[in-house]
């Protein structure tokens, strides 16, 4: 990978601790492979704030919103961070990130 998706990678991560704000969530390793759902059972609610919070750190250059909303419910499901970091790495210029 390169720098630009690794510090993004860090800034998602960073927003996920943030978010979830509880002892547990500082402890997990968190890697491009884990999924929302299944490795950090988040409800739907708690991903929601992720993609509000990290929204809000990129601005109007991201749609978080309408990107998974051309998701499967499967998709959704299995969704990663990488996954997520990968979509904010394309709509992302490397010079604003």
């Amino acid at each position: 990978m390169d720098k630009h998706y690794d510090d993004i990678l860090a800034v998602v991560i960073a927003k996920i601790r943030s978010t979830i704000n509880e002892d547990w969530i500082q402890e997990v390793e968190i890697l491009p492979e884990t999924r929302f759902n299944e490795d950090l059972e988040l409800e739907s609610i708690e991903f929601v704030k992720i993609a509000d919070a990290i929204q809000a750190h990129y601005g109007t250059r991201l749609d978080v919103v309408g990107w998974l909303s051309g998701k499967s419910i499967q998709e959704l499901i299995s969704l990663s961070v990488g996954d997520l970091t990968g979509y904010i790495a394309g709509a992302v210029a490397p010079a604003q990130a």
